[in-house]
């Protein structure tokens, strides 16, 4: 069993044998046996290319979409048959944007409290809160239409916790925000997690799964290929540096084996423009791969290992594909 498919107490996410099929003129399997455990006040992410299944594995836990077979809890409640019950438990920020148009920031934030229960008096106090709280009390009154992507976004989030629920799920959460937006929507994400709230997110941005997840899994093709923590994930590689060699042509077997023959060369991988060479260590490897390459050689770039190099280690193509 892998540490993704041990169930323990502190577990407040738990998938067994999820599969979810679309029938149709052609059959779909977009998500094929995943189980699954996320732990109480864990930042957790699913890292995978567009169309791999993590939407849909959001989807059932959060109980928009049903599964074909298998089971979700979450918080201790079954999404299944009891998705009301499951719903109070969470809060979720989808893709696109779901806030109203035609309502203010504050009543966005405000009719959702109201929606869960919240007396008036309370929905209020809630609602300056994460006013405060989210940087927002500045654009209380505008509509959601004035707001640009990085706004619209913290409103979402600031909206999906407005019940307090125990945990959050946001699937590609930067997906559209320009760079300075994304960061700032990344330092909410970590002081909501101070906050004690259990997050899993969607992403297919290497970087925003590494600078954020305690622990991750790498799914593609419905499945989940590896789960663990970044770090441990890179060494998987059994590498600390890889270099990436830009070839006129392709890289016959010939030139492979040369290249693998090196002294220091754990590994080599074929790339749409060349070969990816793992070595620990770059201590007198580029001046042999120089010589051995000769003027088949374009371009050269040398860095750490990364969980691109992990996904494309276990399915042999690109992570942005």
């Amino acid at each position: 069993m892998s540490s993704s498919e041990i169930t323990r107490p502190d577990d407040i996410v738990e998938i067994k044998n999820l599969t979810k099929t679309y029938a149709g003129r052609v059959r779909v399997e977009a998500v094929r046996d995943i189980t699954l455990a996320v732990r109480r006040g864990e930042l957790f992410g699913l890292l995978g290319p567009n169309g791999a299944g993590k939407s849909t594995t959001i989807g059932v836990c959060t109980t928009r979409t049903l599964p074909t077979s298998g089971s979700v809890i979450i918080a201790g409640v079954n999404v299944i048959d009891a998705p009301a019950r499951a719903r109070r438990r969470m809060g979720v920020v989808p893709q696109y944007n779901t806030l109203d148009r035609q309502c203010t920031v504050w009543e966005n934030l405000y009719f959702h409290c109201r929606y869960f229960g919240y007396s008036s008096a309370a929905a209020t106090q809630r609602t300056k809160k994460l006013l405060e709280q989210f940087r927002l009390a500045e654009r209380a009154e505008s509509f959601v239409r004035e707001l640009s992507g990085g706004l619209a976004q913290r409103v979402q989030i600031a909206r999906a916790i407005a019940h307090e629920p125990d945990i959050l799920f946001l699937d590609e959460p930067s997906a559209g925000l320009d760079p300075q937006s994304r960061l700032a929507l990344w330092e909410s994400i970590r002081q909501l997690q101070t906050n004690g709230i259990t997050i899993v997110l969607t992403t297919h941005y290497m970087e925003e799964a590494e600078a954020l997840c305690e622990r991750l899994a790498i799914i593609d093709h419905g499945k989940i290929l590896v789960c663990d923590t970044p770090q441990n994930l890179k060494s998987g590689v059994g590498a600390q540096t890889v270099i990436h060699l830009q070839l006129t042509g392709d890289s016959d077997p010939k030139l492979q084996q040369a290249l693998r023959a090196l002294s220091g060369v754990k590994n080599l991988e074929v790339a749409a423009d060349g070969v990816r060479i793992f070595v620990d260590s770059l201590d007198g490897v580029l001046p042999k791969i120089v010589e051995v390459t000769g003027t088949r050689l374009r371009d050269v770039s040398v860095n750490e290992a990364s969980l691109e190099n992990v996904f494309i280690q276990l399915t042999g193509r690109d992570l942005r594909e």
